[in-house]
């Protein structure tokens, strides 16, 4: 089919409008409060990463942050609800490991980690802690090791939820040290950590942000941490990796938006995001965050780049 001159004008000017409409979109955004979603209760690392991020966002671009929990299934419920929203950059996401594991552990999801939810920016990269009970014997590893093949099957290990990174973390401890340990999800780290400085649970990995008050006041007592090297924050703390060799975890922490979320809109988040670096001194600053820890071990907000492995699941 011939088109003539001036068709083929008005054609070539209707395709550019919507890229027009874009870019004034990304201009204008956000022209109202946005949504961090986070799939786990308040109380637990990620929530603490979302206030903060969220705080600091809606003192600089001037409205509100919004941090909703949307609890259940190892963050897939908040997952969900992000993929089901419009992706307009209105609801964003506060992902962590976490959600790449429950993406394989759970079935019929109705969406795709990989697919679905694209980066927008990495926020951190924290160890957790093996912390127990002041009233569990276990001074050390080896000690908690030796009691625990005592007595198999008996000694209690709380987690944030099935398909988290603390159950892995524990599963991982479990299968290395040959132990055999009552793993008891709980929905969110608050519930769990009540449960744990009341006894009723003895054992809990759990990522240091959460931990370092309770750690530092004596209310629990921790018997190492999950990376290879030892912590700048606890330096007398030894690693898990030193009594078994290879062991090693870690949690990261993004956010994440819809895969059809426009680039522009994205790309001003990120740029948002990298800005200075005020969300890492005000990570640093919070009480319970991890006031001082390795550098070499966190990722860098100037690249603002976070890897989301494939889940799993095509």
């Amino acid at each position: 089919m011939k088109l003539s001159r001036r068709r083929f004008f008005q054609l070539a000017a209707g395709a550019a409008v919507p890229a027009d409409l874009r870019s004034a979109k990304a201009q204008s955004f956000p022209a109202r409060p946005v949504r961090i979603v986070v799939g786990f209760p308040p109380g637990g690392p990620t929530d603490i990463f979302a206030r903060l991020i969220g705080d600091w966002l809606s003192k600089r671009i001037g409205q509100p942050f919004i941090v909703e929990n949307r609890p259940g299934a190892g963050s897939t419920v908040g997952i969900a609800a992000v993929v089901a929203a419009p992706a307009d950059g209105y609801t964003l996401l506060l992902v962590s490991t976490s959600a790449v594991i429950s993406a394989s552990y759970y079935r019929n999801l109705g969406f795709d980690l990989v697919r679905d939810i694209k980066s927008v920016c990495g926020v951190a990269l924290e160890p957790l802690v093996m912390v127990v009970n002041p009233a569990v014997p276990a001074k050390t590893i080896p000690e908690f090791i030796a009691d625990a093949k005592k007595n198999p099957g008996k000694i209690i290990m709380a987690s944030v939820g099935n398909g988290t990174t603390p159950q892995m973390t524990g599963e991982l401890f479990k299968m290395m040290a040959g132990v055999d340990l009552l793993h008891v999800p709980y929905q969110g780290a608050a519930p769990a950590l009540t449960d744990l400085l009341a006894g009723r649970a003895d054992v809990m990995f759990e990522a240091m942000p959460t931990l370092v008050g309770y750690i530092q006041s004596g209310k629990l007592r921790a018997l190492g941490v999950t990376t290879t090297t030892r912590s700048s924050v606890f330096p007398d703390l030894p690693s898990i990796g030193e009594f078994l060799p290879g062991y090693d975890a870690s949690v990261w922490f993004g956010i994440a938006a819809r895969s059809q979320t426009p680039g522009d809109i994205v790309q001003l988040l990120t740029r948002r995001l990298m800005q200075g670096s005020p969300i890492a001194r005000s990570i640093r600053d919070s009480p319970s965050s991890v006031a001082r820890r390795s550098r070499a071990r966190r990722p860098s907000l100037k690249s603002c780049s976070w890897g989301m492995p494939r889940s799993g699941r095509e």
